[in-house]
């Protein structure tokens, strides 16, 4: 096992890991870092939790959509996300030292159907106040057209002036790195963007193909030339990984396997680049064969957070199930209704599920509710939704759930009461459904 035992206890070598982890990587050796890109308290808590039990960093992003200036989706800014960071690290007992704050897709994208300089003014300021909130891993992504800019809906940027926009962004972040004074971490670089566009894939995308290695080449130089000209030289150097399409992706029903044959010549240029590595986007649902293999190809940051959420529903909604049947016949029982609650939501305000989902009313319903692409996750904030998921929780927390419920709508966490790995409280039984998908990712990263 490396050196990375130990990492939680200086507040100071949480940022500098990820610089570690490239260079552990690199040398071979079998080390990543699990990127939790979500907003979810309970996925958040269960990620500081599988951090601490392998006593090394969470690293948790949170996106352009969910937190920027203006509140994103979350209603949260840069700080506010930072602060409720703090505030579950002290709930769970532990130290903000032992979390990477990151902040993914961080551009023009939430602002992209206005003019260039409106848009990137909005950007720049975003990743200031990401640096001041302390966050200190930057995914830089400036390859989507502005209002105007693209002839045709959905045409890539020219990739020279993406560089260039994504040179500006880090300009911005180290300006404000600069103003924090000495000894605030000076932030790390992600640079990149042959991914989906945050939030997710749309309905009808093609199939998934990995970035050739004449593209990451490519990519690679123009933004490298973009830094020296703005002088920027010292922030290349702290640039770790380049975020490619390594032939992984989920959509409404199906998912797309690592296959390392098809990412070979990628991987094997990357072996003639100066020390970083690879960020991987969207490899929610892989099999843990697969994330070993990404993490031994040098996929050294393995981004996750739809298959966390879904993790979460569905154990909210197993909860639900039995919920019903504890209160089925109790006269004056009042039900949570929470999967009905958060259809409703949904149905009212379709703008974060419509692009993404087709078919007919039942299959739309069905989608809104099991889908992989998971677009109910921007729901959960919604405050009859919060409501209903209270009462849930109200309704079952009095006793102890029947241990035969638990075996027919819970079966593994079932199994780990049994056990005696864990509590039959609702709250612990939703950190532990997360938890078994985290567990693969730790396991490929080296971290058990």
């Amino acid at each position: 096992m490396h050196a990375m035992r130990g990492v939680l206890h200086g507040r100071t070598e949480a940022p500098g890991l990820l610089r570690d982890v490239v260079a552990w990587n690199r040398s071979g050796e079998r080390a990543g870092i699990v990127s939790v890109c979500s907003a979810s308290p309970f996925v958040l808590e269960a990620a500081m939790l599988q951090a601490a039990a392998d006593d090394t960093v969470a690293c948790l992003e949170s996106t352009c959509n969910q937190v920027n200036q203006y509140g994103g989706y979350t209603g949260m800014t840069p700080a506010a996300f930072r602060d409720s960071l703090v505030m579950i690290a002290a709930r769970l007992g532990l130290d903000l030292g032992c979390v990477v704050v990151g902040g993914d897709h961080l551009g023009p994208y939430p602002w992209r159907h206005e003019a260039a300089a409106a848009a990137m003014a909005k950007a720049c300021r975003l990743v200031e106040d990401c640096v001041r909130a302390g966050y200190t891993k930057l995914h830089l992504d400036a390859s989507m057209p502005c209002g105007g800019e693209a002839g045709v809906e959905g045409d890539p940027l020219d990739p020279r002036l993406a560089a260039a926009r994504t040179a500006d962004l880090c300009a911005a972040a180290e300006a404000a790195h600069a103003e924090a004074g000495p000894g605030v971490p000076a932030p790390f670089y992600v640079i990149g963007s042959e991914v989906p566009l945050p939030g997710g894939e749309p309905a009808g995308a093609g199939p998934v193909t990995p970035t050739s290695a004449a593209a990451a080449e490519s990519a690679l130089d123009l933004a490298r030339e973009a830094f020296r000209e703005r002088g920027l030289e010292a922030a290349w150097e702290r640039v770790v990984a380049l975020v490619v399409q390594p032939g992984v992706e989920f959509g409404d029903e199906t998912v797309a396997v690592y296959g390392r044959s098809a990412a070979r010549e990628l991987v094997a240029w990357l072996k003639t680049q100066p020390p970083l590595v690879f960020e991987a986007h969207s490899t929610d649902y892989q099999p843990a064969t697969a994330l070993a293999e990404m993490v031994a190809d040098h996929f050294a940051i393995l981004k996750v957070g739809p298959g966390l959420t879904y993790a979460m529903r569905e154990a909210f909604f197993a909860l639900e199930d039995v919920e019903r049947e504890l209160g089925a016949g109790t006269a004056g029982a009042q039900l949570s209704h929470l999967q009905d609650t958060l259809d409703a939501a949904m149905v009212a305000h379709p703008e974060h599920w419509r692009d993404y989902y087709r078919g007919d009313d039942e299959q739309l319903r069905r989608a809104r509710a099991i889908s992989y692409s998971d677009r109910c996750r921007y729901y959960w904030p919604y405050p009859e939704v919060q409501a209903a998921l209270g009462r849930l929780f109200a309704n079952l927390s009095p006793a102890a759930i029947p241990a035969e419920l638990l075996a027919r709508h819970l079966p593994r966490q079932y199994e780990a009461l049994r056990a005696g790995r864990l509590s039959p409280r609702p709250d612990d039984l939703v950190r532990h459904a997360i938890l078994e998908v985290l567990g693969p990712y730790a396991a490929a990263c080296g971290m058990r």
